[in-house]
């Protein structure tokens, strides 16, 4: 019996990469997905649109909703939670995956990027968690999951491009601080970060450049193991890394992630570990 059918999980920045892997991984055992993104039109470089995403989510078992938002803007957060009840009833499971990158020191990082960062990874966690906690403490097994790393101090992660550092380590910390604090309402809250890099657009335009994603995996291995934390009933707390968590589910053969199956064996740590 899939344990997620007719349940309804959030997932923001679903329109492409990892967000809309764990859509779809999601849907495939029967969920409604709300597919938040600012994605509503096709990218001139981008691949997906929350539209996209939601007719892939319907073809792989799931009921789907397409919410345009820009998870900086509390009302747009709001909305895009209100839509969700009104659809499907409730809410039983938060995805944070909505994400900004640059890999720049801070002479080079502008005021405004700066800002972008600290907007939709720290404080979007926030705003979006607080705008969902009353109907994930109604829910039966909530979970709210962030894509964030362990919190590392080594200064090799701090020196180089330390904006960016400390808006994806901020959203650890809140989590960490809401898996105590919603606790008394039922709710699990832990994040998840690839033990390797993983072929997404950030990748490809941020990184290292197309030929950087031979030595990724796909999308698929964090979706699998965001389809394991939000399966189980109180895991909560943790910093999780996908590779080793998915070994202790079980799973054992992680060739077939490789994007570049020739390049299985050259596949590349991702940061902050």
């Amino acid at each position: 019996m899939a344990v997620l059918k007719d349940k309804t999980y959030i997932i923001t920045g679903a329109s492409r990469g990892i967000g809309r892997a764990i859509a779809l991984r999601l849907a495939g055992e029967g969920a409604n997905i709300v597919v938040a993104a600012k994605t509503g039109r096709p990218h001139p470089k981008l691949e997906g649109t929350i539209q996209e995403t939601v007719r892939q989510v319907e073809e792989a078992g799931g009921r789907g909703l397409a919410v345009k938002t820009d998870v900086r803007f509390a009302g747009e957060v709001e909305n895009m939670v209100e839509m969700a009840v009104k659809t499907f009833g409730g809410i039983n499971g938060l995805i944070n995956n909505a994400g900004a990158i640059s890999l720049t020191g801070v002479e080079k990082t502008t005021p405004k990027l700066f800002d972008r960062m600290h907007q939709v990874n720290t404080r979007a966690v926030y705003l979006c968690a607080r705008a969902a906690h009353p109907y994930l403490k109604e829910a039966e097994n909530a979970h709210i999951l962030s894509l964030s790393p362990p919190v590392n101090m080594d200064v090799k992660w701090l020196k180089d491009y330390s904006p960016y550092t400390v808006s994806k380590y901020g959203m650890t910390l809140l989590s960490l601080g809401m898996a105590a604090e919603f606790e008394q309402d039922g709710i699990s809250v832990n994040t998840l970060w690839p033990a390797t890099l993983i072929a997404t657009a950030a990748i490809e335009f941020a990184v290292g450049g197309p030929g950087m994603l031979n030595h990724c995996r796909k999308p698929d291995i964090m979706a699998d193991a965001a389809y394991e934390i939000v399966s189980r009933q109180g895991l909560s707390g943790n910093t999780l890394l996908d590779e080793p968590f998915l070994k202790e589910c079980g799973y054992d053969d992680f060739d077939r992630y490789a994007y570049n199956p020739a390049y299985k064996d050259k596949i590349h740590p991702d940061i902050f570990l």
